[in-house]
């Protein structure tokens, strides 16, 4: 049964997640309702490959900006040959789908072309594959203590925090210190 919608939250993985596709990942939650939720993991980046590689790859052309320091991101084991790219609300065409009132996600050429030219949006982060649960099965995982949430992140902490550190970082804006978390399901 769905409690809480969780559209436009974070998933903090816990320090004990046993799963290591998903050890110290912070998840951008994308959809969330009865039928499952799918999400981006935001703080995985490929190892040297670059958005400016991934336009090469796609034969996009010209590439008129140097994007060859932005990353492309892991965003989860499903579907990994399928892009998104989660971004600011300054850019919207048909297809670009509004996750809160600064977050948007579009998955089309569109707005890769755009990126390329110079046009696209301010803000943004190019992932290759998600993160998907079946109904039920993430409120369990919530309930299990596999993550944390924390409901409307800021966009400093999606755009602006170093990769590396945005793990770390959630943990500091719910106010815990992860080191000091008990690990254990309790029940009241």
């Amino acid at each position: 049964m769905l409690q809480d919608n969780l559209t436009g939250a974070l998933l903090v993985a816990m320090p004990n997640m046993s799963d290591t596709r998903f050890s110290q990942s912070v998840i951008y939650v994308c959809g969330h309702d009865e039928n499952g939720a799918m999400g981006l993991v935001i703080n995985k980046p490929l190892e040297s490959h670059a958005v400016h590689d991934l336009l090469e790859q796609l034969n996009i052309a010209p590439i008129t900006v140097d994007l060859t320091q932005q990353s492309v991101y892991i965003g989860g084991p499903i579907e990994m040959g399928r892009g998104f790219v989660l971004h600011s609300g300054d850019f919207t065409r048909n297809g670009t789908l509004a996750i809160s009132n600064e977050i948007y996600l579009s998955a089309t050429l569109e707005i890769l072309m755009a990126m390329a030219e110079g046009t696209g949006p301010e803000k943004t982060l190019c992932i290759l594959g998600y993160a998907g649960w079946m109904a039920g099965q993430l409120e369990n995982e919530i309930q299990q203590n596999v993550w944390i949430v924390l409901p409307q992140p800021d966009m400093g902490l999606l755009f602006d925090v170093p990769a590396q550190s945005r793990w770390q970082e959630a943990f500091e804006r719910l106010g815990i210190h992860p080191e000091l978390l008990s690990l254990d399901t309790g029940h009241a």
